[in-house]
């Protein structure tokens, strides 16, 4: 059964003082000016999910301009668990410092990761289309959220080795000499990262059993998809609790190395996701804009393809700008796909035209100084 959001309410929440949506499921097609408030739209409903966000916004950025208070966003969802409501935001806070609180079913919860047992949503924006050129640091990120979605755990560990290496790092620039101390932290980086690692390692093994089933010569050329990494590189040939061991071992022989250098040089925290455009056997990142884009959009919708299966729910998409960077064979293509996974799509675009084949099955909402029509 789909998982949808049937009605989202804002208040305060960028340039819209108000607002209250009901959504259909399937596609919904946002249509409008730059600058209208559309991807806004996008966001509210990516904070359906860990994070800041599509644009990793710092949150009292998302708090409308003049709003005494902060933001808020609520949802409700209709899926195989039957109708839920999740409020978040940072409404009634001081400041960015308390983040942001969520509510689901009208009680606090202690973690975000709680709404992921409800829903998973996946974003495709403009500003991801330098993914394969920009810094190892994107791609993490990018490959990291793709794990989340299947494993919700896997935030909880991302913090954890975070701040124990930021213990490490202290320990080395303030120049402690006290193995117990290093042992300690180099214990529980060794513990979290490798966990970290392995679940890399399996979601891009998942996501190449999907991958396969992309046509050869389709719209969305098939990708090669590997990781780069100390701990990535080990673990398909060794045990986890061996590779775990390994790097333990290589934090402490590399104090000497990583004090000079002020930081922890070797960790999940340097890995790196490797792409090939696999039909012209190219990395990615020498390839074409529009083949860039391509390889990315196969490599999200055969993501929500895996987490459909693994779930039993295909996820919510956000697919902002996709059309204008799309030929007429790749849009209908991608309206297809979209159509055969039954996930509910919010796709944006300044020209209703580009959308005209979906018209009729698709919800159409125009949107103009945060004003949201039928349209």
């Amino acid at each position: 059964m789909q998982t949808h959001v049937a009605r989202l309410s804002l208040a305060d929440f960028r340039n819209y003082s108000s607002l209250a949506l009901d959504f259909a499921t399937g596609a919904v097609v946002l249509t409008g000016d730059n600058g209208a408030g559309k991807t806004n739209l996008l966001e509210a409903v990516s904070f359906l999910s860990p994070g800041r966000g599509l644009r990793r916004a710092v949150l009292e950025d998302v708090a409308r301009a003049g709003a005494p208070g902060g933001f808020a966003v609520h949802a409700r969802l209709e899926g195989a668990f039957g109708e839920v409501e999740i409020g978040t935001g940072t409404f009634g806070e001081p400041g960015e410092a308390a983040g942001r609180r969520v509510r689901i079913n009208g009680v606090a919860v202690r973690s975000a990761d709680e709404m992921l047992d409800f829903v998973r949503v996946m974003w495709l924006t403009p500003s991801m289309d330098a993914l394969f050129t920009g810094p190892a640091a994107e791609r993490r990120r990018f490959i990291d959220r793709l794990v989340l979605a299947i494993d919700p755990a896997h935030g909880r560990r991302a913090l954890d080795y975070e701040k124990a290496m930021r213990g490490r790092n202290r320990l080395l620039a303030d120049n402690v000499r006290d193995d117990a101390w290093f042992e300690a932290i180099e214990t529980q980086m060794a513990e979290t990262g490798a966990a970290i690692a392995a679940a890399r390692v399996e979601i891009v093994r998942l996501l190449g059993v999907m991958i396969e089933r992309l046509p050869g010569d389709g719209p969305f050329p098939q990708a090669d998809v590997a990781l780069s990494g100390t701990l990535e590189e080990m673990l398909p040939g060794m045990a986890a609790v061996d590779a775990e061991e390994a790097f333990r071992r290589a934090l402490a022989d590399n104090r000497g190395r990583d004090r000079a250098a002020g930081r922890t040089l070797d960790g999940p925290h340097r890995s790196d996701l490797l792409v090939r455009h696999r039909p012209k056997d190219m990395a990615a990142e020498l390839c074409s804009t529009g083949e860039q884009k391509a390889l990315l959009t196969g490599l999200v919708l055969s993501h929500a393809r895996l987490v459909a299966e693994l779930s039993g729910a295909a996820p919510i998409l956000l697919l902002d700008e996709i059309a204008a960077h799309l030929d007429a064979g790749r849009r209908a293509a991608l309206f297809s796909i979209l159509d055969d996974l039954g996930c509910q799509a919010f796709m944006t675009g300044t020209d209703p035209e580009l959308f005209s084949s979906i018209r009729g099955t698709a919800q159409f909402l125009t949107v103009s100084g945060g004003q949201v029509t039928p349209g």
